[in-house]
């Protein structure tokens, strides 16, 4: 009996010392202890270091580097858990192997918070580089750091690849030998990528501006996207319309109009003398000058005009473009200048506005002919 709780004595000693790996279970559980100690101080460290951080920050005059600060919170908040699993690593003293297999764990812990950090930071940049947009617009800019973020993921990736020691060159190798078979499948895909970056490059349009493409769509550009781009109709429906499409198409940008056209043509009776022809154009003219929401015919080309004889009318061009761009404001105008017209024309110049008539031209009326004469017949 004695020799068989020994025996069980020794069992137990051995995998107590043993444990997993080699190694002793009470490092184990003290090491468990460390890493959630490293756990109860992580609220601690993070304020401190964050309280600092945001110390800092506020010093300055900019707003963005209180961004950043706000960014990096997640990040440095896993900074605890990578001392905790370094310093219970180091407490248990592990054989070689597994010492190599902690310490590529805490490599691969420290370069994915680095890059996590960078992937957050690029976010209030893209937000705050203000003069930047301007030389490459907002689009091109949200453009260019989704970009900055897939090669910040990338690179990421790769690093802890190698860590590993999985080499990355014949992975991209290989990736390159599959990427060329899906570029023959995907040959849409690049096209509208490269459209998408023709618009941007060339600053067709940005996003919340009018454009009109004809027999496709016309609205409000919402957003370039890298295969399609978003344009709200009228109607408030939206429309994807891929990028290839438009580039390669005529796109009218009606935002960036720099005055807004009345093109009318007025018809007044025949039988409006040349004088009344004459006081109708003096005084339209008279008000497209001296109104200031007009622009100068100096500046664009104005007319008031007879322009032609019609079937009914004697017809009026009246051709000339107001200040504002503002579909509302434009309708305001138009609305204004039209009684405007009526008023001259009736009022001013006495006479009145044709209406679509047709001349009838008869030979003979009934009932004014002579009457045929039939001959009677004779009796038999």
């Amino acid at each position: 009996m004695n020799k068989d709780l020994t025996q069980l004595k020794t069992l137990v000693i051995d995998v107590w010392e043993n444990g997993i790996m080699g190694v002793d279970i009470g490092q184990i559980i003290i090491a468990l202890a460390i890493f959630f100690a490293f756990l109860l101080i992580r609220g601690m460290f993070s304020r401190y270091v964050l309280n600092y951080l945001h110390t800092w920050a506020s010093k300055t005059t900019t707003k963005l580097d209180d961004k950043i600060v706000d960014a990096l919170i997640p990040p440095i908040k896993f900074i605890p858990i990578i001392l905790g699993i370094f310093f219970a690593s180091q407490y248990m003293n592990p054989d070689e192997k597994a010492a190599q297999f902690m310490i590529n764990i805490e490599r691969s812990m420290i370069a994915f918070t680095i890059f996590w950090a960078l992937h957050r930071t690029l976010e209030p940049l893209s937000h705050s580089l203000k003069k930047l947009e301007q030389l490459l617009t907002r689009a091109m800019m949200v453009w260019m750091f989704k970009v900055l973020k897939v090669l910040v993921v990338f690179i990421g990736g790769a690093v802890i690849l190698e860590i590993w020691g999985i080499a990355v060159g014949p992975l991209l190798a290989g990736l390159g030998l599959f990427g060329a078979a899906v570029a023959l499948g995907a040959q849409d895909l690049f096209k509208n990528l490269i459209g998408g970056i023709t618009i941007l490059a060339e600053k067709r349009f940005h996003p919340g501006e009018w454009i009109m493409v004809d027999g496709v769509v016309e609205g409000v550009v919402e957003e370039i996207g890298f295969r399609s781009t978003r344009v709200r109709r009228f109607d408030k429906a939206p429309v994807h319309v891929p990028n290839a499409n438009l580039s390669d198409t005529v796109v009218t940008n009606f935002s960036r109009m720099t005055h807004r056209r009345i093109k009318w043509a007025i018809g007044v009776e025949y039988k409006t003398n040349v004088e009344q022809l004459q006081i109708i154009r003096d005084e339209i003219m008279k008000y497209i000058i001296e109104n200031d929401k007009f622009a100068s015919p100096e500046d664009v080309s104005t007319f008031v005009r007879v322009d032609s004889f019609n079937a009914s009318s004697i017809d009026f061009l009246v051709y000339c473009f107001t200040k504002t761009t503002v579909w509302g404001e434009w309708l305001e105008i138009k609305e204004e200048f039209a009684l405007v017209i009526k008023e001259i024309v009736e009022e001013k110049a006495g006479t009145g506005f044709a209406f679509p008539s047709q001349s009838i031209y008869i030979e003979n009326l009934p009932g004014e002919t002579a009457e045929t004469f039939i001959p009677p017949q004779k009796k038999s």
